[in-house]
């Protein structure tokens, strides 16, 4: 089994860098560190879960906007020479990162490959931290990057890649979708169906329900489009909000999200939740996401997904 550790950092490609730069910054409130050549590298971690500061979590980069990579650290690094045979084995062809490319990702070594529905996933050995402190470009209240949501065209059998070869846990199950985790966090990834693959939204944890409202009232000034929220989520209790940005990337803010301590998991059991709106958020909110429409969708009797 590949034992990942964390959710490292998110790269993304996009047609206008210049306007996805404004955005990061004057929006998201994340913090622009470097621009190397075609790429924009931001910070956004006070601290996350461990008290750790990531030298970024986020690039943007001049490319096609489907061109989504996700990276993991992994637990082991001494691993690292036997998990590309591992994930060969089991039908997923690896790239070992030249040096060129590790510089781009700020790690020692990687390798990447791709989920059965064609996600790109790279492995992260010895990733850059900084010791230079993260000054936001505006106060979000943004503690440290935490999740993603993927888009998946097969959730039972992408469930079974990310738990039998990679080292993930079901949490909770929203129909068919499984939320994941890899350390204590309720879910480090979630696995949402749709006809394509790519990232399907990007969590920031934020300090407090009232970074939540003020976020809200300061998008609503600014002309975004809010998709979903101020809302609760059923399964980890976290506050949210989901707003659009470029090349419609959705951003989430989120706080109080539940943990699942290792004392815990041989008890914890995975809770099935039906694919309807209360199962998305608890306060009644409605979302405007494509992959959260349940009107779109309805459930077998088991609670999974079915076209309607």
């Amino acid at each position: 089994m590949v034992n990942l550790h964390d959710i490292r950092y998110l790269r993304i490609g996009t047609p206008n860098l210049e306007a996805a730069i404004e955005y990061a910054t004057k929006i998201v409130g994340l913090q622009l560190v470097a621009r190397e050549g075609k790429s924009a590298y931001f910070r956004s971690d006070k601290c996350d879960v461990r008290g750790d500061t990531r030298d970024h979590t986020l690039v943007y980069f001049e490319g096609d906007p489907t061109d989504h990579a996700s990276g993991f650290d992994l637990l082991n690094p001494a691993d690292f020479d036997t998990i590309g045979a591992e994930i060969e084995r089991a039908g997923h062809p690896v790239h070992m990162g030249t040096q060129e490319e590790c510089e781009k990702r700020r790690v020692k070594q990687f390798l990447s490959f791709k989920d059965p529905s064609g996600n790109k996933i790279e492995a992260v050995v010895r990733p850059f931290h900084s010791g230079v402190r993260y000054f936001p470009s505006r106060d979000a209240g943004i503690t440290h990057f935490s999740h993603i949501g993927l888009r998946t065209t097969n959730a039972p059998r992408d469930e079974k890649f990310w738990t039998k070869l990679l080292n993930a846990r079901v949490s909770d199950w929203i129909g068919d979708a499984p939320l994941m985790r890899i350390n204590t966090i309720h879910h480090t990834l979630a696995l949402f169906p749709s006809t394509y693959p790519g990232v399907q939204h990007i969590n920031h944890q934020v300090e407090d329900i009232d970074d939540i409202m003020r976020s809200y009232y300061f998008l609503k000034e600014k002309g975004v489009k809010i998709v979903f929220g101020p809302g609760r989520h059923a399964t980890s209790s976290a506050m949210f909000l989901y707003f659009e940005g470029p090349d419609k990337m959705v951003y989430e803010y989120s706080v109080g999200v539940k943990h699942i301590q290792p004392e815990d998991e041989a008890s914890y059991r995975p809770r099935q939740f039906s694919f309807t709106p209360e199962s998305f958020c608890i306060w009644g909110s409605r979302p405007d996401i494509p992959e959260f429409d349940t009107t779109k969708k309805t459930g077998d009797k088991s609670g999974g997904l079915k076209a309607a």
